[in-house]
């Protein structure tokens, strides 16, 4: 939860956005979060190089924000900052956005660094293509790194209309050697390779309509370009077998849906990729149906099933193949902003299981505390989750926003 900033009215000062009219007036805004998190795993580790059953992090995520020329221009600067007890791949910075949008009468123009999310499902966000994932933050998908680009949004009375030119390809981050929650082999970031002899500066683009139609919120677009998403060689380099990553040229085709009927929120992500060496359709749906003011209280309790599908079956590089999930969201609607949700995911292919608690809640106005669960049970080696079947662990956050 972000809390809201006093906006401070300050002339320009020399040198400050030193591109606009210096009569100009600027509102300002500072606002941000710095944290604590500590990790304790239930097991001891699986892979050489983890000799810890505890994790300590720190992390600083500041977000100055400028706004000119009566709100049609503003300018967003969110650095980001980790420092690990024992991974030093964690240990990073980054730019999560730098970025200047300008307000048209019936267009924004977005330029910089930013980052866009697009997905209504719960447990998986196939369409979500733009970003490439932070995998040194968390293992979920989650977390992303800013992503480099100039996005023109055209509103229409049909829809809204985006176009991404994207340059600059950002890696994927992957845990070190000290790191858990990663496979018995290291990823040599250092080696990764490209499909393109433009390699991390081929421009990529997308397009993406999307739209509200009475209870339906509709949205379809096509990415050409480096795949987020490696694929990983086992190579000897130095003595040593580590895992080697390399990036492809795609085609993706995206869908997603979500109509909201009554209590009922039904979701759909649909994607088709083409890549050098195969292609085919992938899918996330379900529902969550909410039940209001259970027991005559302020509290509300959310239903969520989904189900994954890859049509490659038990040769997909994802996680999610054949996969069945139930949950269950209560939110207190208390002046805490109490929220509890647990997840089960349960492989049809593999017979694996996975569990998901997810409880914060806030203190006064400036601290939230959260618990967090993440427990594995995944047998089979060809299940891509064995790897993390002993990094069974608790994750205890505290954050101070400012």
């Amino acid at each position: 939860m972000r809390k809201p900033s006093t906006l401070f009215k300050t002339g320009l000062t020399a040198g400050l956005l030193a591109a606009l009219p210096v009569q100009a007036e600027t509102y300002f805004e500072a606002s941000g979060k710095v944290a604590a998190e500590l990790r304790g795993f239930t097991q001891d580790a699986q892979f050489s190089g983890q000799d810890h059953d505890s994790n300590l992090s720190f992390y600083v995520e500041p977000e100055l924000f400028w706004e000119w020329n009566d709100g049609d221009d503003s300018l967003t600067f969110a650095p980001y900052l980790r420092v690990d007890e024992n991974d030093s791949e964690r240990t990073h910075a980054d730019i999560r956005e730098l970025s200047w949008v300008h307000v048209g009468e019936e267009w924004e123009l977005r330029t910089g660094i930013r980052k866009v999310f697009w997905g209504v499902t719960e447990f998986q966000h196939l369409v979500d293509v733009i970003n490439q994932t932070d995998g040194v933050d968390d293992f979920d998908g989650e977390d992303k790194l800013g992503q480099p680009m100039v996005n023109l949004s055209l509103v229409r009375d049909w829809g809204i209309v985006d176009l991404f030119l994207l340059p600059g390809f950002r890696e994927r981050t992957f845990t070190g050697t000290e790191g858990r929650l990663r496979g018995g082999l290291v990823v040599d970031t250092d080696s990764a390779e490209y499909e393109s002899s433009a390699e991390e500066k081929h421009l990529d683009t997308a397009i993406r309509w999307s739209h509200t139609l009475g209870d339906f919120d509709l949205g379809a677009y096509w990415f050409h370009g480096t795949n987020r998403d490696p694929e990983l060689s086992v190579r000897t380099q130095s003595g040593n077998t580590v895992l080697v990553p390399r990036y492809v040229q795609m085609d993706q085709l995206g869908f997603d849906l979500q109509a909201t009927i009554d209590s009922w929120l039904w979701k759909v992500e649909t994607i088709w990729r083409d890549t050098e060496k195969e292609d085919y359709f992938a899918a996330q749906a379900g529902f969550e149906y909410t039940f209001y003011g259970i027991q005559d209280s302020s509290a509300d309790l959310g239903v969520l099933l989904e189900y994954g599908w890859d049509e490659r079956g038990e040769d997909a590089s994802s996680n999610v193949q054949n996969d069945l999930f139930f949950g269950g969201r209560i939110t207190l609607n208390d002046a805490s902003s109490t929220e509890l949700l647990a997840g089960i995911g349960h492989d049809l292919d593999f017979d694996s299981q996975s569990l998901i608690i997810e409880a914060s809640r806030r203190y006064g106005d400036n601290w939230k505390v959260s618990i967090d669960g993440r427990f594995f049970s995944a047998e089979d080696s060809r299940d891509l989750a064995s790897a993390l079947d002993k990094d069974d662990h608790l994750q205890f956050t505290v954050e101070r926003y400012f």
